[in-house]
This record gives C-alpha cells, structure tokens and sequence, in this order.
C-alpha cells in the first residue's frame, strides 16, 4: 500500500516550516492560521480569537527558535517543550552551564536531574516489561515536562499481574497515574476523519459515510486502504471492533488511473453512519451534499493524523506519479498539511464533501511547492462509480429531483467523438454530476457541465441526452435531446510522442512508456508509428501495450538473413478495444546475437 510515513521528532519541526536552517539565514515568514485554526484553539483553551492568535504567533517563534538552536544545546537538551504561560520555548538540561548556553539563544532554560539518554534507557525498560500487554496499563513514555517516565493505569481494570508490573517499573523511578477510565480509540459511529484499520495493517482514516441504491451502510476511503478483497475492517487497532468489510467482491477499489478511491461495507451491529464531519475539537461541520472544488477554493480536510487542514486549491485534474507504474489521474492538489494515516479521510468544501484523501509530503511544509502538496480524489467520481447516495444532514429522505439541464448543445465532432455542453441545473441540496445518455444508453457520467462521448463511428448520425442527479441519487428529467454527427474518417486525429533514445541489446526487451490523459476510448484503428536503427530488423519484435496490459503484435521476429532497419515505419492496429487515457507502451524484443540498434523514437494515435 502506498501510505505516508510521518516524519521524526527532528523532522516534526520542518513540518511547520520551520527546518533547521544556519544562524545567519533568515527567518521563514510566520505561518498563516486558518480561521478554523484559531477558532479550535480559542475554543480549546477558553481564549478569545485574539488571544488564540498571539498564542500561535509565540508558538511559531518557539519553533523557529528551536529550529536554530545550536547543535551544542541540543546535543545536552533532555527534551523541549512550548510553555503557553509564557509564550516562550523550554529546554530542559541538566546542568547551569547548558541553562546558560539556553538562555542565551533567548528561550527559557528548566535544569533537571535526569538526561534524554537516562529517560530513554528507562522507557526502554518499561516497554520490555509491558510486552504484549498488562491488564489496566493503557499508556507509557516520556514526560518531558515532569523530566521522567509515566505509565498510565485504568485501576478498575487491575489484576495481580498488574500490581506485580507495578512493583516493578516503581523500582525504576517511574512516575505512576491510576485513573477510573481508559481511553477509546473509536466509538460506533462512521464519521468523517475518524480512524478504520484494514485487518492488520496500520490505519486510514474514513471518507464519508454512503448508502447504496438499497440503503445499506457503506464509506467511502482511498482505494490504496481497500486494494486487498474481501479484508476486515475495524474500528480499533489490534484487530477489534470490527466495522464490516472492504472491497467486497473485489470491485470496489480502484487506484491507478481511474483513481484512488474505495469502499468498504459496514455489516457488522451497532454501528450507525453520521453526517457530522470530526473536526478534531473545531466548529461543527454537517454534510449537506457534494461539491467538485475548482482552483482557488479554500478547502478543509479531516484525518486521523493531521486532524482538521485547511488550504488552498491549486490544481484539478492534475496526475500524479508515484513511481514504480503507479499513475493516479485526475487529483485535486492543495496547499493543506496532510500526513500518514489521512489516507481516505474527507475533504470538505464549506459543508459539502468533496474530496477523498489520496497522498502528499512525508512532512508539511510552509507555502509548499508542487512537491509538498497534499492530493485528493474527488469524490463525485466514486458516489457515480459505485452509484452511492452521500448520507447528509437530512439523511436519505430527499425526495426532490434536480431541474432538467437546459440549453444541451453539441461544442465539436471528431470522426470517433461527439463533445457537449449544456447549462447547470438547480437542486434544493446541490447536483453532483449530470449523465449523458446515447440514446437510452448511458455513455458518461460527468461532474461539470461537459462531456464528451468518444469510441464512437465515423459519419454516424447521434442523439444524445443529459439527466441531473444529487446527493441522494434522485434524477432529473432528461433534457431535450442534441443531434450531431460524427466527421467522416477511419480514426482519431490525437498523436502522443515518445523521442527518448532507448538501446536495443541482444536478447533484451525495450519498453518505451506514452501517458494518455484523453479521455474516452481509443479508435477502432490504432496508428503507431516508430523509428529504429538495427543492424538485423528479422531479429525484432515488436509489440504494442495498452493501459490494461492487452497485447497488439505489430511485427514477429523471423528469417535468414539479416538486412538493417534505419528509418520509420507505420502500422496499424485494427479492431482494438481500448480506454484511450492511460499507460501505452511499446515493447521491443531483441531474439538474437551480435547486432546492436537504437528505438529512436515512436508515436501513436489515439
């Protein structure tokens, strides 16, 4: 699975923009807090908003300090902290002379008895007593603030094996705190940005909760989180509280091209699905339908990792490559913080969802690049995929169906496509995407107000029609019907170039990549064209790949006697059946010995 890994404790700080930068350099310029920011900690910590803001601004410049601390002083740090009291950055040591050296940088010095090599030894200690687990114990580690090791007990939950433990880590100088009640990971609801585990691996986080056409509960989540069929899911690590299952059938996951989205079936008692979004202690947010984000938005995403992000849209429909083939089309890129374990989690604009978290940095970063963004899905395509219903504030029970789309109207003909347009239809909880019917069949399915309908025959008279639809699966009636005929011809005019220089060796494969974004199918009749230098031609064969991994052989290899290739060459695929977007390649196999030669460039039209 492609997840994120959240960066260490040196790294946590660059993830504020605030990376270890030389003394001279010059200060990162202060963070911007979103409203939601400020309005979650004035909330939090009873502050007025512009008492929440001076404390993010002196939190921000304990982390820019801590950021330039000299390597001296943290090499004898025992751990730092950000006092809100004082709006200052602590560093503990253990001696004047470090304190002197701390408060000389101009944060606050607090000198303590044990080192960090001390606590860590002694938290060491802890874990290996702990093993796989002691009744009542829910929590252990460093205090750095208290300068010891804690561990936590939930008294009502004890035994003799945990008194016995007990007596033991006391012996350690551990710091002991008995309580009444131990912490939950989840309870039994399906909300957004709450956390899920796929069996045994680490967590994701959960989109929006959905129905299906006969309401059973479902969400929606990164199809990286449900690439494996039929795996529990639970609510809680370790395997417990289970949810349902993910994938089910194995044809409810995608992630390549088509997207990154999945869905996972909730069967199991008790677990109810909520249109409150988890804001992670923020102002509430209630879904009230489904929206597609357009560069500018500002947009918010929950997670189990980074909690409540906010940012802004810079790209749609921007491909993303992860390496080793993995090619995901169509995502949102933003400016939001995201970090390992969002996967999956819901983004939101204003109140209706919009996004399914699908990948970003491995830390965040200030006014990030295009390397730092944080990607999403967009979650009408997966409603319109699997046909789910977005469970909102009025839960299932809309009744009221969009306006008819008007003004549909025909934008442009090729020989295999027919584009279209028409104006937006009105809804009382907001349209989710409109489909484009070929006669009575339905030939796409589209978030905007365009489409076009490729795969289609030359000088061939159509009609076509466009129903709306909403949140609650409820359609419009079909707009008036757009008559257009396709242009005469025997296939598309879109040429796609690869001019990389690739060597072919004796008894060696060459694959040379083509990304297609064009949308619809590929033409009846594939043009590719190639040139290559090759000392024996007969010793080649050539073979094209199409993004599902279907083979068309364009020449077999074969003969007597060799006779050079210096030039290009054309040839034809007939009778293909192919999405036109995604991974072409073509695959040159060199069957002999002694002769050598070069793929000089190729090319194919879609």
């Amino acid at each position: 699975m492609r997840r994120i890994v959240s960066a260490a404790s040196v790294a946590a700080l660059a993830a504020l923009g605030l990376g270890f930068q030389p003394a001279q350099a010059a200060p990162p310029a202060p963070p911007v807090h979103p409203q939601a920011e400020v309005d979650g900690v004035a909330a939090a910590f009873g502050l007025s908003a512009d008492q929440a803001q001076a404390r993010l601004a002196a939190q921000d410049g304990a982390h820019r300090l801590a950021s330039a601390l000299p390597a001296a002083v943290r090499q004898q740090s025992a751990g730092q902290w950000f006092d809100a009291a004082t709006g200052k950055l602590t560093v503990a040591v253990t001696t004047q002379a470090a304190a002197d050296q701390v408060r000389a940088t101009g944060a606050a010095a607090q000198v303590v008895a044990r080192s960090q090599a001390e606590l860590d030894r002694t938290d060491a200690a802890v874990r290996a007593l702990v093993g796989q687990g002691v009744p009542g114990v829910y929590g252990w580690g460093v205090d750095v603030r208290g300068n010891e090791v804690g561990v936590s007990v939930d008294r009502t939950k004890k035994t003799a094996a945990t008194e016995s433990f007990l007596y033991r880590v006391r012996e350690l100088g551990v710091r002991i705190t008995e309580t009444t009640t131990s912490p939950k990971q989840q309870s039994g609801t399906i909300q957004t940005g709450n956390p899920w585990w796929p069996g045994s691996e680490s967590n994701c986080s959960v989109g929006f909760p959905v129905t299906d056409s006969a309401g059973a509960k479902h969400f929606l989540t990164a199809g990286h989180c449900t690439n494996d069929r039929d795996q529990a899911a639970y609510g809680a690590s370790g395997q417990q509280n289970k949810v349902g299952t993910s994938n089910v059938g194995g044809t409810h996951s995608v992630n390549g091209q088509e997207g990154d989205m999945g869905v996972v079936a909730v069967t199991e008692a008790g677990w109810n699905l909520s249109a409150s979004v988890n804001t992670w202690g923020q102002p509430a947010v209630t879904l009230s339908g489904a929206a597609e984000a357009m560069v500018g938005d500002s947009v918010c995403h929950s997670g189990n990792t980074s909690h409540w992000q906010c940012g802004e849209v810079k790209y749609t429909h921007k491909s993303a490559d992860y390496g080793n083939g993995l090619i995901i089309g169509d995502l949102t890129w933003t400016t939001a913080c995201s970090l390992g374990g969002d996967s999956g989690g819901g983004w939101l604009l204003g109140t209706q969802a919009t996004g399914l978290h699908d990948g970003g940095p491995s830390q965040c970063v200030q006014n990030p690049g295009d390397g730092d963004m944080s990607l999403f899905q967009p979650v009408i395509e997966a409603l319109n995929k699997w046909q789910l219903t977005l469970v909102t504030s009025g839960g299932t029970g809309d009744t009221t169906a969009p306006s008819a789309p008007a003004n549909p109207r025909s934008t442009g003909t090729t020989s295999n496509s027919v584009s279209l347009a028409w104006d937006a239809s009105t809804d009382n909880t907001g349209v989710t995407g409109y489909d484009v019917y070929n006669g009575s069949t339905l030939a796409t399915s589209v978030a905007g107000t365009s489409a076009t309908v490729s795969g289609l025959t030359p000088d061939t008279a159509y009609s076509f029609t466009v129903k709306a639809k909403d949140a609650a699966g409820n359609a419009s009636a079909a707009s008036a019907a757009v008559s257009a005929r396709t242009q005469p011809g025997s296939g598309g005019n879109r040429t796609l170039t690869n001019d990389t220089d690739y060597a072919i060796r004796d008894y060696q494969q060459v694959f040379s990549p083509i990304g297609s974004t064009l949308t619809g199918s590929a033409p009846a009749a594939i043009g590719v064209s190639l040139t290559i230098r090759h000392t024996c031609a007969e010793d080649l064969g050539i073979t094209l790949l199409d993004p599902k991994g279907k083979a068309y052989a364009l020449k077999y290899s074969g003969g007597s006697t060799c006779t050079p290739w210096s030039g290009p060459r054309t040839f034809t695929v007939p009778a293909a059946a192919s999405p036109a977007a995604g991974r072409w390649q073509l695959r040159v196999t060199d069957y002999g010995a002694g002769d050598t030669g070069t793929l000089d460039t190729w090319s194919i039209t879609l």
